[in-house]
């Protein structure tokens, strides 16, 4: 792994970083969720990786840290949870550091040559949170979002209806979800559209049959086909 960030608003992660196997053309940065590895996610997206052989992938793994819903046990996570589904107790100090520490990372990979328009953000559950409450909040103006099993915490909202962001959003949800239930990325989806005015052919939503809180091959190769055509 390699290591970035560093500073106090933006902690030292750890990042693997998957190469494109073509000429470089863009990035999508993956953002795990709450208690997990990248190391597994690199495997679980070797399908989507192979489908986009320009794009370099950049995961970052969160720290560990107390986690009120696990009693207080350290796991890797972007910030403070309380309750799942998630209620509206948010830990907004983590927050607001964890959207440093991507727009950090982000901001390291557009030095390198990369334009953000040719950079997506892409997670999983409190991944797909923080990669929305990023790419909504900030003046970056990237190729798209996408939120798998995610959600959109309420104190981010007030900052994402005074940028109006216009930007592409995938959000891919399993119907029998019970972590996030599916009538958060229905009522996300109606936030995107009705209040921050995002028009309707930029919002692809996607909900999937017995799919719980993960992911599948039809969900990923429905991100795969979303990456090409906002990245292509």
């Amino acid at each position: 792994m390699a290591i970035a960030g560093g500073t106090p608003l933006t902690p030292r992660v750890e990042t693997v970083v998957i190469p494109p196997k073509a000429e470089h053309s863009a990035t999508v940065f993956f953002i795990h969720g709450m208690g997990q590895q990248v190391d597994s996610w690199a495997v679980t997206l070797q399908g989507v990786v192979d489908r986009l052989p320009g794009v370099k992938w950049i995961l970052p793994q969160a720290p560990a840290m107390p986690v009120t819903y696990n009693q207080g046990q350290r796991r890797p996570s972007w910030f403070d949870i309380s309750n799942l589904p998630p209620c509206n107790c948010y830990d907004e100090a983590g927050i607001a550091a964890s959207v440093a520490t991507i727009e950090s990372l982000v901001t390291t990979e557009v030095r390198t040559g990369t334009p953000p328009t040719r950079i997506a953000l892409v997670g999983f559950s409190q991944g797909g949170a923080l990669a929305l409450m990023t790419a909504l909040t900030t003046l970056q103006e990237f190729a798209g979002v996408a939120s798998l099993s995610g959600w959109i915490p309420g104190p981010s909202r007030q900052a994402m209806q005074q940028l109006e962001p216009n930007l592409p959003v995938f959000w891919a949800h399993g119907i029998p979800d019970a972590e996030v239930p599916v009538s958060y990325a229905e009522e996300g989806t109606d936030f995107l559209r009705d209040t921050l005015h995002i028009p309707e052919e930029k919002v692809v939503s996607k909900k999937y049959e017995g799919l719980e809180h993960t992911v599948n091959a039809e969900e990923l190769d429905d991100l795969a086909a979303w990456l090409t055509e906002v990245l292509g």
